[in-house]
């Protein structure tokens, strides 16, 4: 038998306040409605969905790791409401509407979760700044600015000098203010969003899934023991491809992020009068992904790789806190004292065509997946969304889902390995004055 490969990041997600508490990991036989493999954003909210819409269902999640260790937990703390563009791509954008439409319904579906279940996850409306450092970016710049009034979405465009003031860097030369997106810990997020699922839904830790045998009855295979159920999801994204059935249409991804110790009350002279802040790049490939949190860190987050099997290695992870360095250094000059304490990676889900993999793969085994970046509104949205679909609810936003078309095919590897390079080395040599 092949089993599928696991997932594994080596190092530590640095979102982490204190070690979390684990739950046990699935062992024996265990029989579900649902199961569900991944305990990120879209599986959460999958689960969510279905048990509010029927308490009667026995819903199982499974994950390999946690939900604070998950990729979901590691991204840049993002929940953005607007579409923009992900590396030199404007597939976003084309579909501007209907992903505004999808990311704030996802911004307000976790702002009401975080509410009512007095979850602490640092949730501050913020809003984003996303900059260019080249002059010669305007085109993709423009694009955003272009669709931004089309939506009637408030904008304020700003120059070097005013950004600085904003920002405490003269790195960047232009940049475009939006008000609406959250800034949040991500980790803590995903933990409180574990803690409160309803009481017929039981996650397990530590339990990864290493073989599906489809059927009638699905029989989901771990290392200690099996869960069968009729009907599955797969949160996985594109990690473990081997669980997934048909064509692939994703590829996995792993990027990288540091993060700094609290500024000093000498350190933080330096910089202007500020709140705190986060900045997308215009190459989100190539650029830097920065936050400057309220507890006085900073945040770089840089480097992206091929992870096909979703493992990062220890010397990855080095060599990519050594570009945070260099690229650190070269936006805050003033800081060359400030240590990098943490540094971490997690994986992003990529498709050909920027569409997201989401309905159903097969009979009864549904995904929710493709996010190709920004996936704490859009994965929550979409994990929701899919559990109406899949129960047969009703729901005008199913059809805007649907309208973001599907992902285009992708070849297996060695092919698929050749094309990703390739299109890495594109983006950095466009992306090439943006950091």
């Amino acid at each position: 038998m092949k089993y599928a490969s696991i997932p594994f990041n080596q190092n530590h997600n640095g979102w982490l306040r204190e070690t979390p508490a684990s739950r046990p990991a699935l062992r024996g036989d265990c029989e579900a409605d649902w199961a569900i493999v991944g305990a990120g954003f879209a599986g959460l909210a999958f689960a969510r969905r279905l048990a509010s819409h029927n308490p009667n269902l026995k819903i199982v999640v499974v994950d390999a790791a946690s939900a604070a260790e998950s990729s979901s937990a590691r991204n840049s703390g993002f929940a953005i409401g607007l579409p923009h563009n992900i590396g030199s791509s404007t597939a976003e954008l084309k579909k501007a509407q209907d992903y505004r439409s999808l990311l704030q319904a996802g911004i307000d579906e976790l702002k009401t979760i975080v509410t009512d279940r007095g979850i602490d996850c640092e949730w501050e409306k913020a809003g984003k700044y996303h900059c260019q450092a080249d002059a010669r970016s305007e085109s993709v710049l423009q694009e955003y600015r272009d669709n931004l009034e089309l939506m009637d979405e408030a904008y304020e465009v700003l120059d070097r000098e005013t950004l600085s003031q904003k920002l405490g860097t003269h790195f960047y030369h232009k940049g475009i203010y939006t008000p609406g997106a959250v800034l949040l810990n991500p980790a803590s997020l995903a933990i409180g969003l574990a803690a409160t699922l309803p009481e017929n839904v039981t996650l397990y830790d530590m339990t990864p899934v290493m073989a599906i045998h489809y059927g009638k009855i699905n029989r989901l295979v771990t290392p200690f023991g099996t869960l069968c159920a009729p009907k599955v999801m797969l949160a996985t994204a594109a990690l473990s491809r081997e669980l997934a059935p048909g064509i692939s249409k994703q590829a996995a991804m792993a990027t990288f992020a540091s993060l700094t110790a609290p500024l000093t009350d000498e350190q933080r002279q330096r910089l202007p009068i500020m709140k705190s802040w986060g900045l997308t790049p215009v190459n989100a490939i190539a650029g830097a992904t920065l936050r400057y949190t309220a507890d006085r860190r900073i945040l770089i987050r840089q480097h992206v790789v091929p992870a096909l099997h979703g493992r990062v290695t220890a010397t990855q992870t080095y060599a990519a806190t050594r570009l945070h360095r260099a690229t650190f250094d070269k936006i805050f000059p003033q800081f060359r004292d400030v240590s990098l304490t943490h540094s971490w990676s997690g994986t992003i889900s990529v498709t050909r065509n920027g569409a997201p993999v989401w309905g159903a793969l097969s009979g009864a085994v549904y995904t929710a997946s493709g996010c190709n970046g920004a996936g704490i509104s859009k994965q929550t949205i979409a994990g929701s969304l899919l559990a109406d679909y899949a129960l047969g609810y009703d729901n005008p936003l199913t059809a805007t889902m649907l309208a973001l078309g599907e992902a285009n095919y992708l070849p297996p590897s060695p092919l698929l390995d050749a094309a990703i390079a390739g299109s890495l080395l594109k983006e950095r040599w466009l992306g090439r004055k943006e950091a």
